[in-house]
């Protein structure tokens, strides 16, 4: 499958002018409610699956199938992933109006990100071809863990790339507006949004193990592993306030995403044995996300634990008294007090973590 370049800039352009437009749309603070988002969701769901339009006009039926699989794929696993980017909202208690905010930019991160993990992850295949059992076998691998909900602890506030900004910049104790950072005292400081930004593009990173090695079993061509997951990820930003109040709904999706991810694990392990034809991925892809979407609405989601806010009101003053703290200048000065409190209170509980697959 040749793509001339006029073609690959052609899509970045195109995908830069959306970008823009939607950056445009929502320049301003505000919360994003709920019939605004579904016109969004609609409006970027409809992009995707009519992109698949273009490819079968100028590649055929067997191209767009492989494109169609592999958006349906990796737009499936972003709304796994919407729930850890809950959790890292609730954990630095970031305002609903400052979320879009960051989601842009996470999502713009995520497009190049994603363009060097797919790029890199194709000159390995061509070159080391037994590198596609060491994908299959990896995705079952990560299947199996989803199933026993056996995946990797991560505390936002604590994360390496949040300890590492600290190193680089003082961050400050408090929200200001939309902005990342600010000039105090004649030197750039850091806001917590910029924090939360980091640690958001870090669990993108984490992700792309996962959704990457899963999009090149379905196809090996790079335009339509990248442009998948481009449409995919754009609307990511609508897609988390649409379903921001009904994700525990969806609690059964991560059972159908394992199964879709030992699936595709098995086809590439079988690659040399059997060609899967494109019809049958893409027709098994979409009865299990059906039916795990069917499966979550008509089973109730479980109890959940109780709000550690509630349990121990200290957490909510956490985060933002630990990033004051890099900053002589900028720190609450009753952060020391404060922080000596929570060590007594909270010698009986566990830090806050959320679950990455």
């Amino acid at each position: 499958m040749h793509v001339p370049l006029w073609a690959w800039l052609a899509f970045m352009g195109g995908l830069l002018a959306l970008l823009a437009i939607d950056l445009l749309a929502h320049r301003r603070a505000h919360v994003i409610a709920f019939k605004e988002a579904a016109w969004w969701s609609v409006l970027w769901v409809s992009l995707g699956l009519g992109f698949a339009g273009v490819i079968w006009a100028c590649y055929g039926p067997g191209a767009a199938g492989e494109y169609t699989a592999a958006y349906l794929l990796e737009k499936s696993l972003s709304v796994d992933n919407l729930f850890v980017f809950a959790l890292i909202f609730s954990y630095f208690k970031v305002p609903r109006a400052y979320q879009h905010r960051v989601l842009f930019y996470g999502v713009l991160g995520a497009l190049v990100l994603r363009f060097l993990f797919i790029a890199a992850g194709i000159a390995v295949l061509e070159r080391f071809s037994f590198v596609i059992y060491l994908f299959g076998a990896f995705l079952i691998y990560t299947a199996v863990r989803m199933v026993r909900d056996d995946g990797v602890d991560m505390d936002p506030g604590n994360s390496r790339a949040t300890r590492l900004l600290r190193r680089i910049m003082p961050v400050t104790d408090e929200y200001h507006g939309q902005r990342f950072v600010l000039r105090r005292a004649g030197r750039l400081v850091a806001t917590p949004l910029l924090a939360v930004l980091v640690v958001v593009e870090t669990a993108d990173v984490l992700f792309a193990f996962d959704s990457v090695p899963a999009a090149l079993g379905v196809t090996d061509q790079i335009f339509l592993v990248y442009t998948a997951n481009a449409l995919a990820i754009l609307g990511l930003r609508s897609l988390f306030f649409l379903l921001s109040g009904l994700m525990e709904r969806f609690h059964k999706l991560a059972t159908g995403l394992a199964v879709i991810l030992a699936f595709i694990g098995i086809k590439m392990l079988l690659t040399d044995v059997w060609h899967m034809p494109i019809a049958l991925s893409l027709g098994f892809i979409a009865v299990v996300l059906t039916a795990s979407v069917v499966w979550s609405l008509r089973t109730e989601p479980p109890a959940r634990d109780a709000d550690p806010d509630e349990t121990h009101p200290e957490v909510a003053t956490r985060d933002t008294a630990t990033l004051g703290a890099a900053d002589p200048d900028t720190a609450d000065p009753d952060a020391d007090a404060r922080a000596a409190e929570e060590r007594g209170a909270g010698a009986d509980h566990g830090q806050q973590v959320g679950r990455v697959r």
